[in-house]
């Protein structure tokens, strides 16, 4: 099951109470206070840790309470801190407070961590209220409760290029020939039901990360079908591929090339501004030459750069690849193509 978005709720441990008692040795007559602290309480803390691809252990157990702290003790010993519960999640998670609404912490690095609920701190032992004017404080403070949140964690996919499209445009076909992701690839709609990542290497040295979303089809963005609530997972891409299918008897060229386009740019400006390369799709099935220059005059038109490929036959699934490559260097400012 793959689950992106899931609400729990969290709580700092308890800290520890303070200690109150006096010291009792035979040749100590005037001991005095030695009642020692509590320990604070362990946090609560989300760890990015990149083995990780979905939030769906979250669905399991909503509730998270991280250890309390340790009751004070005589001998002026402080108590033990509580233990940190640590919850892994997938890089790219946004973590926000339900209450109000404000982003606390975008995981983007592995190994990235954000105490999202505190513990509490421990009590004073009757130690710490001795004073010139009461040398037998008989007093010690509970330990304060840890803090409350609840959160919803919201996951967006970390990929260099997203690959979009209608649905059966070839989207799986395509990564499966380019990476070693191995989605299902079927000849009816919708056989993508969830976001796909696959690593593509450029060489020895160089890859780029690709997310497959379910095929779009017109309203997406205002919730019609299944691509809409995974739209979100090509947001943090430099690049998306707009596949369109040129062997299609359901769409003609320019219908199938709008419904994708107004539904990226209705989705929101994030998606509206990313850099794109058309991908004219199935050549190998294609054999009505105004087709291709009818999707190739529509790139055109909106500054696009376009290629055809077959990922069949294998037709310029190379030449693809280093496009795109070519493309993100020239996007992040990196001037030598290797």
């Amino acid at each position: 099951m793959f689950i992106d978005s899931i609400s729990i709720k969290v709580q700092g441990g308890r800290g520890g109470n303070g200690c109150m008692s006096f010291r009792r040795e035979k040749y100590v007559p005037l001991g005095g206070p030695d009642g020692g602290c509590g320990g604070a309480g362990g946090n609560v803390v989300l760890e990015a840790d990149e083995r990780y691809q979905t939030l769906h252990d979250f669905n399991y157990q909503r509730h998270y309470t991280a250890k309390r702290g340790q009751h004070g003790k005589s001998a002026n010993m402080t108590g033990r801190t509580g233990e940190d519960l640590v919850l892994k999640v997938p890089p790219g998670t946004l973590v926000r407070d339900v209450a109000t609404g404000e982003l606390l912490a975008d995981m983007v690095e592995n190994g990235q961590r954000f105490v999202v609920a505190a513990g509490g701190r421990g009590g004073r032992g009757n130690l710490c209220f001795q004073s010139a004017n009461n040398k037998a404080p008989r007093r010690a403070d509970d330990g304060q409760e840890g803090e409350y949140r609840e959160i919803e964690l919201e996951l967006k996919l970390l990929a260099d290029v997203g690959i979009a499209g209608l649905p059966n445009a070839g989207k799986s076909t395509l990564i499966s020939r380019i990476s070693s992701a191995r989605p299902k690839i079927a000849d009816y709609p919708f056989t993508t039901l969830v976001p796909q990542l696959g690593v593509v290497k450029v060489s020895d040295y160089q890859s780029m990360v690709v997310a497959d979303i379910p095929g779009l089809i017109r309203g997406a963005s205002e919730g019609v079908g299944l691509g809409h609530q995974f739209l979100k997972h090509i947001e943090r891409t430099s690049l998306i591929l707009h596949l369109v299918d040129l062997a299609t008897d359901e769409y003609d060229i320019e219908e199938a090339y709008s419904i994708v386009d107004e539904e990226l740019r209705a989705y929101g400006d994030e998606l509206a501004r990313k850099h794109r390369i058309v991908v004219g799709t199935k050549t190998d099935s294609c054999q009505d030459s105004d087709r291709l220059q009818k999707i190739r005059k529509l790139a055109e038109e909106n500054g696009f750069d376009i290629i055809f490929i077959s990922s069949i036959t294998g037709d310029n699934l190379d030449a693809l690849v280093r496009l795109a490559w070519e493309k993100l260097c020239d996007i992040r400012g990196i001037h030598e193509v290797q």
